[in-house]
């Protein structure tokens, strides 16, 4: 009998999250989940907020997890949201949300945190320009591949939103498990 060799970069599920292909009227048919407490209907366990970002009334109007919501995440100008850790790998390798700018000129920089075994790194995905409307953002890449290394092809990854320039509005997180 051959030895088991450890798998360097997995491509089965994580978890047994429910899929849904929210993004599918944008063209978009890749299925989804839904980050944990990605659409900010029950508690906010697990996420840290900071600099005033705070649950509010309203929600995407598109009801993208099946039905509409009543609340969303408000991130005033220079504060932040972090997500609860999740687990990626080489299926997780995008993200997408539903956003909108609460003034004029608002930018959202997108962030995903990684845990290593020396703490946690961020990357810098770069930043989304909100308009007055709630829009899904396109798709984000996790980097799964580089955080699923840190630890034998299974990684923890969060992801961090911070208004940048004017208050935004952040909805209805999910993370692409199986990106075709």
């Amino acid at each position: 009998m051959a030895p088991a060799q450890a798998e360097l970069v997995r491509s089965g599920a994580c978890n047994e999250a429910t899929l849904s292909q929210p993004f599918l009227r944008w063209g978009d048919s890749n299925l989804y989940e839904l980050l944990p407490g990605g659409n900010f209907e029950r508690s906010l366990s697990g996420w840290t907020l900071s600099g005033g970002a705070r649950k509010v009334t309203g929600s995407e109007t598109y009801a993208a997890t099946g039905s509409l919501g009543a609340y969303s995440l408000s991130v005033p100008a220079g504060a932040s949201a972090q997500s609860p850790f999740t687990c990626v790998n080489a299926s997780h390798p995008t993200f997408r949300f539903f956003a909108r700018n609460e003034a004029a000129a608002s930018i959202a920089r997108v962030e995903v945190i990684y845990k290593t075994p020396l703490g946690t790194a961020a990357a810098s995905l770069g930043a989304v320009a909100l308009s007055g409307d709630w829009q899904p953002t396109l798709p984000m890449l996790t980097n799964s591949i580089a955080g699923g290394l840190l630890y034998g092809g299974t990684g923890q990854v969060a992801l961090r939103f911070t208004a940048v320039s004017a208050a935004s509005r952040i909805d209805d997180v999910f993370v692409d498990p199986r990106m075709h």
